[in-house]
Order: structure tokens, then C-alpha cells, then sequence
């Protein structure tokens, strides 16, 4: 019976054309989302590499430079340098004192210990941190202030300053003083550069980095006396390293970070009490400033009263000098405030996030990698044995099935190529019945189908028209119209090879079998998009097919090539329209009415590929959300006993963690390899990502010589990793969104072009 859309008035957008509007809508918005998604990963990774230096980092330290341009009252003066009113000038630590300073924290193992040791014995220190570490441990940061020591700069990735622009010298400071800001509410005027000592060690391409540091109201911070505890020489040989000579102050480095300090733990207590003992006191770098200061002033106003052969402008003079040298200095803190407060907290918040996604993703990726690997060889073992087992010489599945079979085709708007799909069923060897069911087409497709037979001679074909109302509509009116027990369903871009009926339906003569899967090649592959789909299709599905079949937990019989039993499809109650995937849906359900679906790797369908990266995105788009639909719908076999246990229980995690969960992390495994070649080792990087490619060579090179391809497509496959794996990832991942949000996605045709003749055309 062929029935016609009404005419007259024009009608209301239907419920599916509402629903695939919405869709449309909202589909921009998701893929900007997963981009946005991909853009915030490569950001924190980026900033954890930056954290760890392998991001920005720089391992050059100058050594041997001339100092011919730095004045030599800085070389042979104090270590503490100042620029107040533009002069250069330094200023010693006074005599029997000692700045105890500390470089390179703070580390969340050391450090509290070392803060623990100064609270004990009632010392000060000035720790002079890494701006990224103060954002990894802001709380160790807090306190220590708290506690009341004092904090400096010791720059934010720990490079020597003297080869960097002006503008990464700028970076380097602002960052960490954020980072300050965040973790500890304050900013700071010290600094410490890394890589430096003495001032007798600053050379002409240091000093102007100090000048103009010290131009932005910075104090730099040396040393006079090194415990050298980073060689670890033991503890005595600290503490004496660490002792200043003849009773002099002095500004004493040790290390609370930067490698393995317990012999600095263990030292410290016994040094702070060796010098308490020896009459020295203990202060911070602003303290010993300060002492210095009224030092100065005192002896300026001793000088005054004596008036001894000095006239009061020298006097004034000497008095202004020693003002000058340590004068308006006060403690190093200041309170941070407005933006760069709430700044600071940011990238303190930022770091946070970093440091938990990052690692978390690593032993993700570690699980992933090995779920891959797994998979590779589960499928290599498994299909080797199915191929073995269903290739024996006395392999049968029961006596031969000889009884006529309905081929149902269904069809919307498909003129290009349902004369093809036809004149391919007319060289069929086995007995069919053909009903083509025309949903609703605009382009004259049931009347080209019934001028194709016409042409061909075909009296076994029927088409029927209806409106249109889905493919899962139009497989359901072809079942119910079905004169035979079995029915094969097929595209209407799809050709058979003549034997292709014959293969599929022999799996019938047992009678547990439901329904088979065949196998779906890709016609088009003379292009590139299609070169790599015939690659997947070949190895991603068809060799999957094998592994699951052996598994009896086959997740998807094709659309392109199926065969059912037409009471089990009424059974489950036919083709559903609840998910877009009604293919995966109807597989799933014959699982759990209890009978098995089998993979017949004979019975061969060539199928037109979309032949555009958009048409693409569409159909694996709608194939995966479809996929997710079916699974949730599904889900209620997880606690089921029997057949649908066994699939709920075997089969769906597996198409979760090799089809859903794998997928949408594996481009982290392409970032983190392009982050590896980039910024760590890019040798390295390169032979695992070749490795990898190698065995994914191997695996393809069997599923081809399975399936008697030729292996010249392979060539294209390193290049199928670099483009066309990475928009598979993106559609999946805009798929999970779309599922995460809600959303509803309606049946989505795909422009053929018909390029797909007859099998020996393509063969």
C-alpha cells in the first residue's frame, strides 16, 4: 500500500522537526563549550609547567663575567644593597649579629620544620621564595608570616636574571609578588637573585638588572658568610661554614628547599645555640638594617659634639651619608590591597586547581594508557581466534539456510542512490524479497525505485511510501510488511556483493541466534576523509566485532548490514525511537531478550562514508550520542540476571571505557605528548608517541590482512592520528556534553552523492 502526505494548508512543524531545531540551536554553544574545555586543560597544564619550570624555563647561570662596570665600593661592601634617591650604597650586618636567611622555599617538607626550629629558639629569619612556590604552598607561606619572619623575593621560576628581558625580569617579579599577595596578604621590597653570593660576584650584566630593580624601590639581599648545606658536607661542616669570623655580623645563607635538608634541620638547632652562646644576636634583614641605621646616626652625632677639625657642613655631610646608606628603610612588608590582593588570590586559586587537575589527570591518563594498550592486545588475541575458529574447515553454524529472506531498505531523500543499492540486490544469490520504504521523500526516491526495478526486471521488489516520520518508522513499517521469518536491513546508500544475503543469514540455522552483524566497508575511500574511515572501519569496528563476538556482548549490529529474526525484532518491540542510535538499541535489546548476536565477517556491504568533514561531525556526532542514549537506556541490565546480566555486567562497561571514557580522554594523551615534545623531551616524547603509532600499525595491519585489504591505506594512518583521530575526540566530547546538559538530538540526513556503484566497482 503506498500512502502520500496530505496537501493543502501549510501544517505545523512537527515534534521531531521542533526537537531538531532545538537542537540545532544548541549545538553551537556545545561545540564552543568543548572547545573552551580543551583551551582550560591546555591552560592549567601551561601554568603547571610554567610552575615547574619546564614551561619558560631557563637553566643558563653566568659565570666568569667582567665587573669592570660596577663600582667598588659595591664589590667590596656589605650584602645588602640599596638605591635610595637614585645612589647606589651598602650596608653591612652589624657586629656580633646575624641575619639567618633561607632561599629557595617554601617546601611543604622542610620548611615547617625550619619554622619550627625559629619558634623554638625565639629567632627571626628572612626566607627569600620562589614565586611558584608560594603559590603551590600558600599556607606554609601564611605561616611563616604569621610567625614573624620576614619574606623577600627569590624570583618566580628560579633563573638567573642576568640573561633575561627586561620585560621577563619585570614578570618574574610581579608574579611572585602576587603570589605573596595571595597566599600571605602582603608584599615585599627584598630580593635575593638566584645564582648569587657575594657582592664581589656581581658582574656587568648582573648590575644593571640590580639598578633597575633597585630603581623600583627594591632591596637586594647577598651573603657574606655560606653554610654551603646544599652540597651536604655533614652537620659539623655546616655549622663551621655557617660561623662568622672574629666576632663580625654577618648575613648567613641556608636552604629550607631546593633538595634534601635534613642535614640543614639537623644543623640548625645546634648552630643557633652555639651562637646564642658566643654572644651573637639574631635579626632579619630589615632588623640589621635598622641597627645599622641608628649605628650610623649615633656616631654622626658623636662626631657633632666633639667638633673635632670637622666644620658643620662636613658634619651635615657625614650625617647625610650615613642617612643615605641605610636611611627611610623600615620593615620589608607592606600590605597588599585592592586588585592585586584579589590578583594574588586568583592565581593562588588557579595554582590550586593545577596542581589537583594535573596530577589527577596523570594517573588518569596512566589507567587510560593501559586500558588502551589492554584493548590492543585483547583484540589482536580475540580476533586471531575468531577468525580461527569461524574459518575451520568443519565450522557450521547448522544446515544451510536456503528459505527466501525480506530485505528491507530504508529510504529518505536517497535519488542518487537507491538505483544503485537496488541494482546490487538484483545479483543476489540467495532468494530475497526487496521493500523499500520511502520516508517521506521530497526528491522522487520511491518513484526512481520503482523505475530501477522496472529497468532491472525485479518483481520481487515493493516500495512503499509513508510520511515521514524516522528511519526507526520506516525499518518497523518494512518489518511489519515482511513476508519472510528473516529480515536484512540495509541502507539506502548501500550495496551488496552478490553473496552478501548468503553469508549473513547462514548464522540462522542456530537457533539462539537473534540477529547478525555483517561487515560494513567503507566505498568512497579514494579520497583522504575516506581513506581514514576505511582505516577505522576496518580496524575500529570490524576487528572490535570479532572481540565481542567471542564475548557474546556485541553492543552494535550496523545499519548498513543487519539481519534479524523478524518475530525476536517484534519481540523487543521493533526499532525504537526513544535514542538516535536505534541500531545499538536494537542490539542491546535482542541481548537482553536473551538471544546472541554473531559477527559474519563474509557477508560484505559497501557504504558511501560522508565525504565532508562537517557531514562527518554529523553522523559520528549522532552515532555517539546515540550510543550514550542507548547505554543509559539500557542501564537497568547492570542488576539483571541472566543474558541481559551478562551484557550489562560484561558488555557495557566495555563499550564504556573503549567507546565513551577512552576516547574522551585520549587527546589529553595528544596534548600532554605535544606539551612533552615541546617543553621537556621531545626525543623522548616522540618514540613513545611512535610507539604507540606502532602498535596501533600492527593491530590495523591485521585487521586488514583479516579482512584481505590492501595495506597501501595504512600509509595514511600516522596522519589519521594527527587530524581526523583528534575531531573524533571533539565530537565525543561534544557528545558527552550534550548528554551532561540534556540535550535532544533528532535524526540528521547526510547529503550522498551516489559515487558508490556496484561492489566490483569499488573492490
Amino acid at each position: 500500500m503506498t500512502t502520500t502526505p496530505s496537501r493543502g494548508r501549510r501544517r505545523a512543524p512537527s515534534r521531531i522537526e521542533r526537537a531538531a531545531g532545538k537542537a540545532a540551536a544548541l549545538q553551537k554553544p556545545r561545540v564552543i563549550l568543548a572547545g573552551l574545555l580543551l583551551l582550560a586543560l591546555t591552560s592549567v597544564m601551561l601554568l603547571d609547567g610554567y610552575l615547574r619550570a619546564e614551561v619558560g624555563g631557563d637553566q643558563r647561570v653566568r659565570t666568569g663575567a667582567s665587573a669592570s662596570k660596577v663600582p667598588d665600593d659595591i664589590l667590596d661592601g656589605g650584602p645588602i644593597l640599596t638605591f635610595r634617591g637614585g645612589q647606589a650604597t651598602t650596608v653591612s650586618v652589624p657586629d656580633k649579629t646575624i641575619a639567618l636567611t633561607f632561599d629557595d622555599g617554601p617546601n611543604p617538607t622542610w620548611t615547617p620544620q625550619v619554622l619550627e626550629i625559629l619558634e623554638k629558639y625565639d629567632v627571626p629569619g628572612t626566607f627569600f621564595l620562589v614565586g611558584s612556590m608560594v603559590s603551590r604552598y600558600p599556607g606554609v607561606v601564611k605561616d611563616m608570616v604569621e610567625q614573624g619572619n620576614e619574606v623577600g623575593i627569590h624570583t618566580f621560576t628560579h633563573v638567573d636574571l642576568s640573561y633575561q628581558s627586561d620585560a621577563r625580569v619585570d614578570r618574574e617579579m610581579e608574579q611572585t609578588q602576587l603570589a605573596l599577595a595571595g597566599a600571605a596578604g602582603i608584599t615585599t621590597t627584598l630580593f635575593r637573585a638566584p645564582y648569587s653570593s657575594e657582592t664581589d660576584a656581581i658582574d656587568n650584566y648582573s648590575w644593571p638588572v640590580y639598578q633597575r630593580l633597585g630603581e623600583d624601590g627594591y632591596t637586594s639581599v647577598f651573603v657574606d658568610t655560606d653554610s654551603d648545606d646544599w652540597k651536604r658536607p655533614g652537620v659539623s661542616d655546616i655549622i663551621k661554614w655557617a660561623t662568622p669570623e672574629d666576632g663580625k655580623g654577618a648575613s648567613v645563607l641556608f636552604h629550607d628547599a631546593g633538595g634534601e635538608r635534613s642535614q640543614t634541620i639537623a644543623a640548625l638547632p645546634t648552630y643557633i645555640k652555639k651562637m646564642k652562646a658566643a654572644g651573637y644576636t639574631f635579626t632579619t634583614i630589615s632588623g640589621a638594617m635598622q641597627e645599622e641605621r641608628a649605628a650610623a646616626r649615633e656616631s654622626s652625632g658623636q662626631q657633632q659634639a666633639a667638633g673635632a677639625g670637622a666644620t658643620d657642613e662636613a658634619a651635615a655631610g657625614a650625617a647625610g651619608a650615613a642617612d643615605g646608606a641605610v636611611g627611610g628603610l623600615q620593615a620589608a612588608h607592606r600590605e597588599a590591597t585592592g586588585v592585586p590582593l584579589y590578583e594574588g588570590k586568583a592565581l593562588v586559586a588557579a595554582v590550586a586547581v593545577a596542581e589537583w587537575t594535573v596530577p589527577t589527570l596523570s594517573v588518569g591518563l596512566a589507567v587510560v594508557g593501559v586500558a588502551v594498550m589492554g584493548r590492543f592486545g585483547m583484540m589482536l588475541v580475540l580476533a586471531r581466534r575468531h577468525h580461527r575458529k569461524r574459518n575451520r574447515r568443519r565450522f557450521s553454524w547448522g544446515p544451510t539456510v536456503i528459505r527466501p529472506v525480506s530485505v528491507i531498505v530504508p529510504a529518505y531523500n536517497e535519488k542518487e542512490c537507491i538505483a544503485n543499492t537496488l541494482e546490487s540486490l538484483a545479483r543476489s544469490t540467495h532468494p530475497i524479497e526487496i521493500i523499500v520504504v520511502d520516508d517521506g521523500s521530497t526528491d522522487g526516491t520511491s518513484e526512481i525505485s520503482r523505475e530501477a526495478a522496472e529497468a532491472l526486471g525485479m518483481t520481487n521488489v515493493r516500495v512503499i511510501r509513508q510520511e515521514n516520520a524516522g528511519k526507526p518508522a520506516a525499518l518497523n513499517n518494512g518489518v511489519r510488511k515482511a513476508g519472510c521469518d528473516i529480515v536484512v536491513m540495509m541502507d539506502g546508500d548501500t550495496v551488496f556483493e552478490p553473496d552478501t544475503v548468503r553469508h549473513l543469514v547462514q548464522p540462522f540455522a542456530d537457533p539462539k541466534v537473534g540477529a547478525v552483524a555483517g561487515n560494513a566497508k567503507v566505498g568512497n575511500r579514494n579520497t583522504v576523509i575516506g581513506a581514514w574511515q576505511h582505516i577505522e572501519y576496518v580496524m575500529g569496528f570490524n576487528l572490535d566485532r570479532r572481540m565481542y563476538d567471542l564475548l557474546r556482548c556485541m553492543p552494535t549490529i550496523p545499519g548498513a548490514i543487519g539481519a534479524f529474526r523478524r518475530d525476536a525484532v517484534l519481540e523487543v518491540g521493533g526499532m525504537s525511537e526513544d535514542t538516535l542510535a536505534e541500531d545499538t538499541d536494537i542490539t542491546i535489546a535482542m541481548h537482553r531478550a536473551g538471544w546472541n548476536v554473531v559477527y559474519q565477517e563474509h557477508a560484505r556491504a559497501w557504504t558511501e562514508a560522508p565525504g565532508s568533514l562537517k557531514q562527518l561531525w554529523s553522523q559520528r556526532y549522532r552515532w555517539s550520542y546515540g550510543t550514550m542514549q542507548a547505554l543509559w537506556k539500557h542501564r537497568k541490565s547492570l542488576t539483571d540476571k541472566g543474558p541481559s546480566g551478562r551484557f550489562g555486567r560484561v558488555g557495557m562497561p566495555l563499550v564504556v571505557l573503549f567507546q565513551i571514557v577512552t576516547p574522551v580522554f585520549a587527546p589529553l594523551i595528544d596534548v600532554f605528548t605535544a606539551y612533552s615534545m615541546i617543553f621537556i623531551d621531545f626525543r623522548a616524547a616522540l618514540l613513545a608517541w611512535l610507539a604507540v603509532l606502532g602498535v596501533q600499525l600492527v593491530c590495523a595491519a591485521y585487521a586488514f590482512r583479516l579482512d584481505r585489504e590492501k595495506y597501501r591505506y595504512l600509509l595514511m594512518m600516522p596522519l589519521q592520528q594527527l587530524a581526523y583521530r583528534q575531531m573524533m575526540y571533539l565530537v565525543l566530547i561534544h557528545s558527552c556534553i550534550t548528554a551532561l546538559t540534556g540535550g535532544r538530538l533528532r535524526w540528521q540526513k547526510l547529503k550522498r552523492t551516489g559515487e558508490v556503484g556496484t561492489p566490483a566497482g569499488v573492490s
